[in-house]
């Protein structure tokens, strides 16, 4: 299979998804895009690597905690239990939340959302799926359909993508380069649990793995925080790379405990529940989860949290 076309598309492609994804907004967002598009593929690249960690993680009365990594460079920012977070994936962004983290959508937001909340000393954590085809996504044609697997069960949409070929890693090393090019502190790879599904081709544990690690490396190479999105049966051979976690519904599942290795390495877990009372879920959650109830739009309709009661 040939896949030198999609490779060069995933590099020389990334003005174009800078200038798509960003698509609406007042006229200096324009302006401001038009400048990100201006720069070239090989200008991204060296200011993610010479990107260093979020000032305003850092800044955070204790919101974060960083270690030495190994190569001796600056290191990314590790939230710690407890950390508060807002979650927003669809529809315009609420900026009114009083919380140490933002976790929304990486071609979603604005230059007028991003502006906003790292003015006001927010860490931004920005959504994309590393593990499955969105069709509406602005970069959609750098994906060969040799890559394209099964349908997402209940996400029209939505395939499954085999992260064994080079040129799925390609596309998301450009999303990497795009996220610091946005400015986001932090990245949230969405279904990296595609071998534990039914992704239409004969993914093992071990590719999952093998893809779990790759972009933790790829993330942290930039400068960028990683966390480790579900996928519990992986976390405990994974979570020493990741900086911090997500879970959805692990009350639903009766599956928190197996977040245990996240907490005692000291590492935030923001965790999410779509069924139940919220003083259900406050009771049952974890010590030192930083947990909250919202509807599976993720649209800011909902967003009930049990710190501080």
């Amino acid at each position: 299979m040939n896949f030198s076309p999609a490779l060069q598309r995933a590099t020389v492609g990334l003005v174009a998804i800078l200038l798509v994804a960003c698509g609406g907004g007042s006229g200096d967002e324009d302006a401001g895009r038009a400048d990100a598009g201006a720069r070239d593929a090989d200008t991204l690249r060296d200011a993610a690597a010479d990107r260093g960690p979020s000032d305003a993680g850092a800044a955070r009365d204790g919101s974060s905690d960083a270690s030495n990594p190994p190569d001796g460079g600056a290191a990314p920012w590790r939230p710690r239990p407890g950390t508060t977070w807002y979650w927003q994936l669809t529809g315009p962004v609420d900026r009114s939340r009083d919380v140490d983290v933002y976790d929304i959508d990486l071609f979603e937001m604005t230059d007028a959302d991003v502006r906003a909340l790292k003015d006001r000393g927010v860490v931004l954590v920005c959504y994309f799926s590393a593990g499955s085809y969105e069709e509406w996504r602005p970069d959609v044609d750098d994906f060969p359909s040799s890559v394209l697997g099964n349908p997402l069960d209940g996400w029209p949409g939505e395939r499954w993508l085999d992260h064994r070929d080079p040129a799925v890693r390609a596309i998301m090393s450009a999303r990497l380069d795009l996220a610091v090019a946005r400015g986001c502190d932090a990245v949230e790879p969405d279904n990296v649990d595609g071998w534990a599904n039914d992704p239409g081709f004969p993914l093992t544990r071990d590719d999952q793995l093998d893809y779990l690690r790759w972009l933790s490396e790829q993330a942290h190479a930039r400068g960028l925080s990683v966390g480790l999105k579900n996928t519990l049966d992986l976390l405990p051979e994974v979570i020493s790379r990741f900086d911090w976690a997500l879970n959805e519904e692990c009350l639903q599942f009766d599956e928190c405990d197996a977040y245990a290795p996240a907490l005692a390495a000291g590492l935030a877990v923001f965790h999410v529940e779509y069924h139940g009372t919220l003083d259900r879920i406050c009771d049952r959650v974890p010590a030192g989860f930083s947990s909250a109830r919202a509807n599976l739009d993720l649209d800011g309709t909902r967003w009930d949290v049990c710190w501080g009661r």
